[in-house]
């Protein structure tokens, strides 16, 4: 799995921004059912002209698809849509739905993973107890869990129990969705002469996590991938660490508490 990955939600130019993506080092694409792009994403890779064999390819089912049935279903839809035979990560998108559904999703995943039809299995937006549940049911643990996740929601109780359980945390809305004017992010970003956004990445990937940066200009997009020839110093990096807020710090849906 690449280290940074593009994400494409509320694209409507995603071909576009994946194929700028691909041309430009991006080796990873974050996909769902839910963005209803996953077809856009098999355009933009084509029109890359980079072999599909070098990239990561992502996407979920969404709770409405939850159930063993429906869920298979929705990944060979998923795959049609791709136009390419396999995915290279599968997620459960969420813990909504209820346990038994989820489980049933997941096994459902299990199952396309060993028909060959993914190639790994994960989930998002799960909380410990839902983590916990999986192998209570006996199932194969996930390798991801993608959360939200960024110096003013570090869900740090997922966090810790995944590293615990080598459970890959990819961190997707790294960017707070476009709000970067908070100062200690600002200050940082001008002592190290880089924009906001890479100082996020960057925080993200010095954590060990895989962040899904989106954007849809192609500027952005590139820069954004430009953050490997840096480091945020420890004492930097404990200025965007207590910037934490818990939860009430999450920009988005953030359903980690579901039962």
């Amino acid at each position: 799995m690449p280290t940074l990955g593009l994400g494409v939600y509320l694209n409507d130019e995603c071909a576009e921004a994946c194929r700028v993506a691909l041309l430009n080092g991006y080796r990873m694409i974050d996909s769902a059912r839910f963005y209803q792009n996953e077809e856009q994403v098999g355009v933009g890779v084509r029109q890359s002209g980079v072999d599909r064999a070098g990239i990561f390819i992502t996407s979920k089912v969404f709770h409405s698809e939850f159930g063993y049935d429906k869920t298979t279903a929705a990944v060979k839809d998923s795959i049609k849509n791709l136009g390419y035979a396999y995915y290279d990560l599968y997620l459960t998108h969420s813990p909504l739905g209820g346990k038994d559904l989820r489980l049933a999703a997941y096994k459902a995943l299990l199952d396309a993973k060993a028909a060959g039809l993914i190639r790994s299995v994960g989930v998002s937006n799960y909380g410990v107890k839902h983590m916990e549940e999986i192998r209570a049911a006996g199932l194969e643990m996930p390798v991801v869990n993608q959360v939200e996740l960024h110096p003013l929601c570090q869900q740090k109780p997922i966090v810790e129990y995944c590293k615990k359980n080598n459970i890959v945390v990819q961190a997707y809305t790294p960017l707070l969705r476009g709000a970067m004017d908070n100062p200690v992010l600002q200050e940082i970003s001008q002592k190290y002469n880089k924009d906001a956004a890479q100082i996020l990445i960057r925080w993200s990937l010095q954590n060990d996590f895989v962040p899904l940066p989106k954007s849809s200009q192609a500027s952005r997009i590139i820069s954004n991938g430009q953050v490997y020839d840096f480091e945020i110093a420890a004492a930097d990096m404990a200025k965007l660490d207590a910037l934490d807020r818990g939860k009430s710090g999450a920009v988005t849906w953030n359903p980690v508490d579901t039962d």
